[in-house]
């Protein structure tokens, strides 16, 4: 099989947007679920299986922009970055980390609308993703919607760029962050089994590249659940971040620990792995398969 050529920007933002857009659409009402799990008001006050759909409006407009920024992003940094090939995989962790930052700034605002609409924060007065924007403009500005971004990061970025990262909030150093595990086990797993199976790197079929996606998303979601928990607690939170007596992300972290156990810092793990495990094949697949239709192979 031939191997194919690397993905310009355009190819880079054409297939993330795609990308994103179909494993947000796909996987909704398994990320309502998860939320409302580890909602602090319990499963079934959040909404339990009723109106899993709540919120979707935001991803729509989130997720192809979000997903495009992060791979054009990465693509652009693997390419260029001055680290050696024995360090591959630390250029793809700082590659994906910076990715991740960026998206960032477009996803958490569509995050937060979503978290509130998925578990009826506000109630019947936001039916609509809408409705929650207008109500948290309202309440909190422009800060409120990015609410939770520097756990957001914290969670998806590598700890190696901690210097970068020191005026947002830092969990915990013993958590290990979801990007820079997925992209660095997802390029090792691709290239393995692409010399395994055709004797050459960066060879393999838009199915082939899913399963390695789906592997390494899984275990990267399951350990970096805790996080994810508490990301989703700061989003859900309707008080003034201002208040002095507001806990800090540690803090918090601690709280949930002591009054809940270490069960709730991994609530929702399993719909949460399955979800990233499907959805990184997806996400990861699609990616793939559009790369390999508008980029063509050269020949062997």
């Amino acid at each position: 099989m031939a191997s194919r050529r690397a993905p310009t920007f355009a190819d880079s933002l054409i297939a993330g947007g795609l990308a994103g857009t179909s494993v947000d659409l796909l996987f909704y009402p398994i990320d309502s679920i998860k939320t409302r799990l580890q909602s602090s008001q319990g499963f079934s006050r959040a909404g339990g299986f009723r109106g899993i759909y709540k919120g979707v409006g935001s991803v729509i407009v989130g997720s192809a922009p979000g997903a495009a920024v992060f791979f054009c992003t990465y693509d652009t940094l693997k390419r260029t970055l001055p680290t050696p090939p024995h360090l591959a995989p630390l250029n793809h962790m700082i590659s994906a980390s910076l990715g991740e930052i960026a998206a960032c700034m477009i996803r958490v605002p569509t995050e937060v609308i979503k978290t509130r609409a998925q578990t009826s924060s506000y109630g019947a007065l936001a039916d609509s993703s809408l409705g929650a924007a207008k109500l948290l403009w309202k309440a909190e500005g422009i800060k409120g919607f990015y609410r939770g971004f520097g756990i957001t990061v914290m969670r998806e970025a590598s700890t190696i760029l901690s210097p970068v990262l020191r005026i947002l909030p830092i969990v915990t150093r013993k958590q290990i962050p979801f990007t820079s595990l997925q992209f660095p086990m997802y390029e090792f797993f691709k290239r393995r089994l692409s010399l395994f199976l055709y004797g050459k790197p960066a060879s393999l079929h838009a199915y082939e590249a899913a399963l390695c996606g789906s592997v390494a998303g899984g275990i990267a979601a399951a350990a970096t659940t805790p996080l994810d928990v508490l990301k989703t607690r700061v989003m859900l939170d309707l008080r003034d971040t201002t208040h002095p007596s507001y806990p800090s992300p540690l803090a918090r972290l601690r709280q949930i620990h002591g009054s809940e156990g270490v069960r709730a810092l991994f609530a929702g793990v399993v719909p949460r792995t399955l979800w990233i495990s499907a959805g990184g094949a997806v996400f990861l697949g699609v990616y793939e398969w559009t790369i390999s239709i508008i980029r063509p192979t050269n020949d062997a």
